[in-house]
């Protein structure tokens, strides 16, 4: 892989790291979106999941006195079995026809994500089961999409959580689904060796880049910075769409 490849990844690395530091969400998904412009879907979400599980455990640990393990361990129980059926479909699919599929996850992740819980109330169901299905929903879907912190993300919303016990217990949830999802890729094959060098900077970025973003956390303006990561996230959706769409049609 070449030099500048890996630069510019460890580069998106960071800045996204930040960006999930600060807001508790958005920097997986913006990470991925940016990986599949360089690499194939079978390849880039496996080493995302690495990489944000390195992302997610350092919230988790800057955090951990405020992590919500009543909430957490359900939202644990169902990620492997769940994902379990889903690994296939990135191995075998079209990579253009995921690239397009992962495109179109982020815009409505990013400007409607009712629609991804297609009507349902989550609030009808008490805290325990409702988070057990989360989990189930999100450990099927994540082998797939990638990444899931838009979709869970309304789920820690309205319960009576502090801002630091949400950032704190959404990634330590994050960092069981991605753990969940490198065990499943392992466990198919994907040789993760092979992508050391890329696995190691990424990774290291990330710490790099929470540290950064956890010293902005009390400053920052969340409006103004949520409307810029909106922003870009739709402008790298918007080129993954055009590129699968592009691909597909050309075929």
């Amino acid at each position: 892989m070449e030099l500048t490849t890996i630069a510019t990844l460890c580069g998106a690395s960071l800045l996204t790291a930040v960006v999930s530091a600060v807001l508790g969400m958005a920097g997986g998904i913006m990470l991925l979106a940016v990986m599949l412009l360089f690499l194939d879907p079978a390849v880039a979400i496996p080493i995302h999941a690495l990489v944000q599980l390195t992302s997610n455990s350092s919230r988790t640990v800057i955090h951990r006195r405020e992590v919500r393990y009543d909430l957490l361990w359900p939202f644990a129980l169902l990620l492997l079995p769940a994902g379990y059926f889903t690994v296939p479909l990135v191995q075998q699919a079209p990579a253009d026809l995921l690239r397009l599929g992962i495109g179109v996850f982020v815009i409505l992740a990013t400007w409607r994500k009712k629609w991804l819980l297609l009507g349902f109330d989550p609030e009808r169901i008490p805290s325990g089961p409702r988070f057990a299905l989360v989990g189930a929903v999100a450990g099927a879907v994540g082998p797939v999409v990638g990444a899931t912190g838009p979709f869970i993300a309304p789920f820690f919303l309205g319960i009576g959580l502090t801002r630091f016990e949400l950032i704190g217990t959404k990634a330590a949830c994050q960092a069981a689904g991605h753990l969940a999802k490198m065990m499943l890729f392992g466990i198919m094959g994907f040789a993760y060796l092979e992508y050391g060098p890329l696995m190691l900077g990424m990774a290291l970025s990330v710490i790099v880049g929470t540290a950064l973003g956890t010293r902005f956390l009390h400053h920052i303006d969340d409006a103004r910075f949520t409307q810029l990561y909106k922003g870009a996230l739709t402008l790298v959706a918007a080129r993954l769409i055009w590129s699968g769409l592009t691909e597909i049609t050309s075929a």
